[in-house]
């Protein structure tokens, strides 16, 4: 299995559609040596800013996946 470093530079945008949240974003992606960690599983590094502007985008998609779902479904 191949691990990764991916160090979120910018978020830019979100959609949704056909089930997925799309995201466009900036970010730098390295493999990552199996020295580095004991766990084979790739690390997503992000400053707080870029965090909070990342929770907010995801909140606004999934209420707009919520009010398209019949009442019946939630």
């Amino acid at each position: 299995m191949k691990t990764y470093t991916i160090e979120l530079q910018r978020v830019k945008s979100a959609s949704n559609g056909h089930g997925l949240i799309q995201l466009q974003i900036d970010a730098l992606v390295q493999p990552s040596s199996a020295r580095d960690s004991a766990d084979p599983a790739s690390v997503l590094s992000l400053t707080e800013d870029n965090a909070r502007v990342l929770q907010a985008l995801l909140k606004a998609q999934l209420g707009e996946v919520d009010k398209r779902k019949a009442r019946s479904q939630r």
